[in-house]
Parts: structure tokens; C-alpha cells; sequence
């Protein structure tokens, strides 16, 4: 049973969202993802005008006059999120966790995709799929996948991207629109993003958070890896280990940017204070202008 917290929580943030989805992004929304192709609608007599290959030639023939197929556009897509719910998404020093971002993301994409009539499921992971929620529609359904985000406390405290990719695609046999949330910073899942690439629509939304990279000079400190559990003795008094340290963070964030571009994917950078709406509409803005192209 949900605690009044929760709840309180939860209509905060479809309020929130629901507004935004509604004042802002809808349009953008319906506009850059248009549905799987045009499906056929009706037959109807020709006007002057029409397309010759619009004709039905078995019912002109039939009627003794032209006709002509009517196409209609097939609209209903599917929707996955894909959201990293590893230890590392309630560490670190910002105002909101990566894990409540991620909550208030999912219920935007998801009242966007339920506006325009589509499907929208759920795969949350760490170590693995830990919960996975089927694509459906309606707002008790989107409420539920926010639900699910927000609260759900994972078994396993590490991350394994690579899995999550890999039941991505071998679970979505038809082509989905999938939203994937995570800092992108675990191991081998270049391989695994190339091949789900192949089949769906991937958007990759990546969370950071201020301090990632960061080491304060406080002397002596007992550092704890949030996945792992792990804890060393580190100074980080020494220049050197604080610069070698912010390297590695770098280098790993030129790696993941290089194969995003690489993969010739739009990719979208969220801080964990940083307002997420503007992002979100440029991203749209820009997909379908590259769409006009």
C-alpha cells in the first residue's frame, strides 16, 4: 500500500508533468515520432489528382470505374524506458537524486507517448532486469510506471548495461521507440547498443551529477564505491590524485560521446539540478529538423 508520502509525491509529479506534456511538448512530441508507416484506410473513387499508383486496379475493374486506395497514418508506436536504478543513482551531492530525475523523466516521456494514443512499458535494471512492465496505454498505466521508477528498491547495487540493451532487443521483436537512462559509464555495452540500434529507435539520456569526477581536498578520506561496496583510503590532499581521477572521468565521457556519434545517435545530457524541459524540447526540435533534412 503506498504511503501518503508517496502518493503526495506521485501527484506532484503528474502535475508537473502533465502540464508540461500539455503546454509544451505534445506537438513536438507527435511531430518527431510519426508511427510505424500508413496502413490502409478505405477505397474510394478517383479524383483528378491522384497518384496513378494509388489505384486499386482489382476494384476499378470489378466497378467498371477507377478507384483509388486511401492510406491513413499508423500511428500507435511503442514506447520503452529503459532506467538504470543501480546503487550510483542515489549517490551524490545535488539537490534531487539521479533516481527522482529519472521518476520525473519517465512520467514526462510517458504522458507525451499516452497523448498521442501510444504504448508505453517499463524495464528498470541493475544487475539485471529487476522489474519490467509491459507496454499499455492510459493514465492509470502511466501513473503505475512512475510508481514503479520512483519507489522500487532494486535487489543488486551494480550495473549491467549491457544485459538491459540485450533484453532490449531480444524481447521487442517489432521496432519500439526506446528512451534508455543511465550515466552510460559501466562496461561492454558499445557492442550490445549497436545491435538494439539496428532494430529500434534509441535514445540515449544520459544523467550526471555535479561531483562525478570531483574529489574535495579534505586530507584523508575513506571513499566507498555506491555499486560495489568497496572502500579504500584515498588523499585528496595530492593534486596528483585528484587530477588523475578527473581525467579518468573525462576519458570515460569522450568514450561514451565518441560512440554515440559514432552510432550517429542524439543523445541527451541531464545534471541532476539542471531543468530538464528545455533540453528535452531542443532534442525535439532538433530530431525533427534533421526529419526535414
Amino acid at each position: 500500500m503506498p504511503t501518503t508520502d508517496t502518493l503526495r509525491r506521485l501527484r506532484r509529479i503528474e502535475i508537473t508533468t502533465r502540464r508540461v506534456v500539455r503546454d509544451t511538448l505534445a506537438g513536438q512530441y507527435h511531430s518527431v515520432f510519426k508511427g510505424r508507416g500508413m496502413a490502409f484506410s478505405e477505397v474510394r473513387p478517383y479524383q483528378p489528382g491522384d497518384e496513378v499508383r494509388t489505384i486499386d486496379w482489382n476494384v476499378t475493374a470489378r466497378l467498371g470505374e477507377p478507384y483509388v486506395k486511401v492510406f491513413t497514418e499508423e500511428r500507435e508506436l511503442t514506447v520503452m524506458l529503459l532506467v538504470d536504478r543501480s546503487a550510483s543513482g542515489d549517490a551524490g551531492t545535488g539537490r534531487r537524486a539521479r533516481s527522482v530525475l529519472a521518476a520525473e523523466l519517465a512520467a514526462l516521456l510517458a504522458f507525451s507517448a499516452t497523448s498521442n494514443n501510444d504504448r508505453v512499458g517499463l524495464a528498470l535494471f541493475a544487475e539485471g532486469i529487476e522489474r519490467f512492465v509491459p507496454a499499455r496505454k492510459g493514465r492509470g498505466h502511466v501513473m503505475r510506471v512512475v510508481s514503479e521508477v520512483l519507489n522500487y528498491q532494486p535487489r543488486t547495487r551494480g550495473t549491467d548495461l549491457a544485459g538491459a540493451l540485450t533484453f532490449l532487443h531480444q524481447h521487442s521483436r517489432r521496432s519500439c521507440v526506446a528512451f534508455v537512462v543511465s550515466d552510460f559509464l559501466a562496461a561492454g555495452w558499445e557492442r550490445p547498443l549497436a545491435v538494439a540500434a539496428g532494430r529500434h529507435d534509441i535514445i540515449p539520456i544520459v544523467l550526471t551529477e555535479p561531483s562525478q569526477g570531483q574529489l574535495p581536498d579534505v586530507g584523508l578520506m575513506q571513499a566507498r564505491d555506491a555499486e560495489t561496496g568497496a572502500q579504500v583510503l584515498v588523499d585528496t590532499s595530492s593534486r596528483a590524485v585528484r587530477e588523475a581521477l578527473a581525467q579518468s572521468h573525462q576519458e570515460a565521457c569522450a568514450r561514451r560521446d565518441r560512440e554515440f556519434r559514432r552510432l550517429r545517435m542524439q543523445s541527451i545530457t541531464l545534471g541532476a539540478d539542471d531543468d530538464y524541459v528545455a533540453p528535452l524540447v531542443r532534442f525535439f526540435e532538433q530530431r525533427a529538423q534533421r526529419g526535414r533534412a
